[in-house]
């Protein structure tokens, strides 16, 4: 499936559903705290889910566009499908419009499934998403994107620790610096520096999700688990898996039933906290220094200057 952009929302609409299809009824709905999003009912009978942003948001959407294709590609996962983006010069917004998933009952093994297919996306081939003149690049994407309304960077790297280090610790804490005291600064010095002291080389690298936290999973029309929302690359699968657990954690059965098909090292819990960093880093930068306190505590617990 390929990205299809459009000059209108109600250009987009018809092409996709045809000439006559127009809109019936826009409701708000929860879209998070970056955009505003609607529940659009069409002529036809369809429904669709529309997102907006400013004008010039469109590399926002675009970039999404990137994730949901990439990891609906996997055919491993439910994924909502994009069905178009761009801008709309009368309304002046940006806007991503993709299949609206009404939701239903939970099926009884909704967790295990969920650990099952989420395991399965991590085990997929990932190697067209880091295309380069380099054999040996194995994390990065295809662009760079964005991380709630921050940017993230996806340059291309053959070392997981290289781009951890270079892509996601090292431009937070530099947007962080204002925050933090001498003490801190030294400590995120000490910790990219000796960042092959704490992370692992993966043996294999996987398709992210890259922002897995609950409110970006949610029931499908099928009963079962679908992911949105991405913030997309070619990493450690581990990061993905220690974001569930940042905000509260999944349930138990969701774990063991995503060991079953990607087995989950002992020792994920020793690095778990240096991936939790990057988006506590990211969420001190986006909404301020409630979140300060969370980044001292992991630098404290890696590093030991005083």
């Amino acid at each position: 499936m390929r990205k299809r952009q459009y000059d209108s929302v109600m250009s987009a609409i018809q092409d996709v559903y045809g000439g006559q299809t127009g809109e019936v009824h826009m409701q708000r709905v929860y879209g998070g705290d970056i955009n505003d999003a609607y529940q659009v009912k069409l002529s036809n009978g369809e429904t669709v889910f529309l997102k907006t942003n400013t004008f010039g948001r469109l590399h926002f959407f675009e970039t999404e566009i990137d994730g949901l294709l990439a990891m609906r590609a996997t055919k491993q996962i439910g994924v909502p499908k994009p069905l178009g983006f761009g801008t709309d010069q009368d309304k002046g917004i940006s806007f991503l419009m993709l299949e609206f998933i009404h939701g239903t009952s939970r099926r009884e093994t909704y967790w295990e499934h969920f650990g099952h297919q989420l395991a399965s996306m991590h085990k997929a081939e990932c190697s067209q998403f880091v295309t380069g003149e380099d054999r040996d690049v194995k994390y990065g994407f295809l662009t760079d994107n964005y991380i709630g309304s921050n940017p993230q960077k996806n340059s291309l790297k053959s070392s997981w620790i290289s781009f951890y280090r270079d892509c996601r610790l090292a431009p937070q804490m530099n947007m962080a610096e204002g925050y933090f005291d001498p003490k801190m600064r030294k400590q995120c010095r000490y910790l990219l520096d000796h960042l092959d002291a704490y992370l692992r080389e993966p043996e294999d690298s996987s398709l992210l999700h890259g922002d897995l936290w609950s409110g970006n999973v949610i029931c499908g029309n099928d009963g079962n688990a679908w992911i949105l929302d991405p913030a997309s690359y070619v990493g450690d699968f581990e990061t993905d898996l220690a974001m569930t657990q940042l905000f509260g954690s999944f349930p138990a059965s969701f774990y063991a039933a995503y060991h079953e098909i990607n087995p989950i090292e002992k020792d994920f819990f020793e690095r778990r906290d240096i991936y939790h960093l990057y988006h506590l880093l990211n969420h001190l930068n986006l909404f301020g220094r409630s979140y300060l306190g969370s980044v001292r505590d992991i630098l404290n617990r890696y590093t030991t200057i005083k």
